[in-house]
């Protein structure tokens, strides 16, 4: 083999040659033998004795031995008669302008029926890390069109804001609101979505590209589908191909991109799968020791660099193993993202949509995303308020629960009365309801407008003139 130039992994490149030293096979991973210079992510062709060709990369080199995740089945594969080629090459997606609209698989190849993407460029699917110094602050509000997230939890561009949820919760019709809805408020730039699922049924596909098309949603939009069907492996890969789609359209076509993921949890259990094929030393629950670092390499993709006019704003969706929020996944995902949106069973049950419990619920980047010039000037007073409100009243309903409602004051009774009129009209929102952040705001103050100027300790007198409704007539 003549070694000519150098490939992206910074081996010298060569005349790819087929090896036959399978050495055995552990559920999604070849272990091939007599291995000299595999590089840490190369692509690899296997060829079957049937003459089908599947692809591999490569997860670790060591002492002549080539780890190889197989992005398939192994069903089929023959140790003796097999081939593996290893291509010099990592993994790349091709991009252009015309994935917008486009519904792919984890792999990135076509689901849609239409045609590949042929583009000259090709960006590996890793990534790299963005420089810390060249990151600019988050800033700028997104509007997602429901309530509780813009007026309590309000999505900031450049900002990572996953979504807790549990088994049977709605978070599949959530991201398909936010899909649909987002916008930002000056409709001047530009703006589109990218939106990757991992191990989702059949049924849950239909659903999503359904509401996508029926809306006009897919027109401005990427689609990375990986089914429950598919090989697990493929969702090691998905979540990368759509950062990928989405750098490439934040930073070279200057557009702002809201990257939606979903479930995290599923692709958190390929990464288990593949630490156990390796036999690996297992850190919390199974899950691989390095699970922080790799989620990581995800979430930190997200942001916004200066001197660019496009950026990267994240909302990766987890459903929490039986409700626990100490889960390694929840927890670890915690520690990187700015925030989290919380999905309660306990409104779930009362028929409440969308049932997004705002006081575990926080957005740290929210500040930097509001008030006047960006959403309204009364939007901290009022979301402080609000949340204020919700607490004391709910305090109020599990004492009433005690001691009866005749038992308290006339002022417990009203942040009773607010508690429940909160969940019911501001938190209660149709599916198709796209409200507008001053849509939000209005009905925020409609349910605080029976409150005395005495009790709105968290909004500035001058903003309570201001934007109470002149109807209100608050009691002395």
């Amino acid at each position: 083999m003549a070694a000519k130039g150098t490939t992206p992994s910074g081996r010298s490149s060569a005349i790819p040659v087929d090896y036959r030293t399978i050495d055995r096979v552990a559920g999604p991973l070849l272990f091939v033998r007599d291995i000299s210079n595999a590089a840490y992510g190369e692509i690899v062709e296997i060829q079957l004795p049937t003459g089908e060709r599947r692809q591999g990369q490569v997860l670790d080199s060591r002492k002549g031995l080539a780890i190889v995740q197989v992005f398939g089945a192994t069903m089929g594969i023959n140790l003796e008669k097999t081939s593996v080629k290893f291509l010099g090459e990592v993994a790349t997606l091709p991009v252009s302008d015309e994935m917008l609209g486009r519904v792919f698989t984890g792999l990135g190849e076509p689901r849609d029926g239409g045609p590949r993407i042929v583009s000259e460029t090709r960006l590996e699917i890793v990534g790299n890390a963005m420089n810390p110094y060249s990151r600019e602050e988050p800033s700028e509000f997104i509007q997602t069109g429901i309530s509780t997230i813009d007026v309590n939890n309000t999505l900031v561009r450049g900002q990572k804001l996953p979504i807790f949820s549990g088994a049977g919760l709605p978070h599949n019709q959530i991201a398909a609101q936010i899909v649909r809805q987002a916008k930002l408020r000056d409709s001047s730039e530009g703006f589109a979505v990218v939106f990757a699922a991992m191990g989702i049924t059949s049924e849950e596909a239909n659903y999503f590209l359904k509401e996508f098309e029926s809306t006009g949603a897919l027109e401005r939009a990427v689609v990375f589908l990986n089914l429950s069907s598919d090989p697990s492996m493929e969702r090691v890969v998905t979540p990368r191909m759509a950062l990928t789609a989405a750098e490439f359209l934040a930073y070279e076509r200057d557009l702002h991109i809201l990257v939606v993921l979903t479930d995290m949890t599923n692709y958190c259990e390929a990464l288990r799968e593949v630490s156990a094929a390796r036999e690996e030393v297992p850190g919390r629950r199974g899950y691989p020791g390095y699970l922080y670092t790799d989620l990581a390499t995800l979430y930190e993709r997200a942001g916004k660099i200066h001197g660019r006019k496009g950026s990267i704003t994240q909302i990766p969706i987890l459903t929490m193993p039986a409700d626990d929020v100490t889960h390694p996944i929840p927890d670890l995902t915690g520690y990187i993202t700015e925030g989290q949106v919380y999905i309660s069973r306990d409104l779930q049950r009362r028929g409440i949509y969308p049932p997004i419990d705002i006081l575990p619920s926080l957005s740290r980047l929210m500040g930097q995303g509001i008030g006047k010039g960006r959403t309204r000037e009364d939007h901290r007073g009022v979301s402080d308020q609000l949340f204020a409100a919700y607490a004391t009243g709910k305090d109020q309903r599990a004492l009433s629960a005690i001691v009866g409602e005749e038992a308290l004051t006339a002022t417990d009774r009203l942040y009773l009365k607010t508690a429940d009129r909160f969940e019911t009209e501001f938190v209660n929102q149709r599916p198709d309801e796209d409200r507008t952040i001053d849509e939000s705001l209005a009905l925020a103050w409609d349910i605080l407008a029976d409150f005395p100027d005495s009790e709105l300790k968290r909004i500035r007198p001058e903003f309570i003139e201001k934007y109470r409704p002149k109807r209100a007539t608050p009691p002395s």
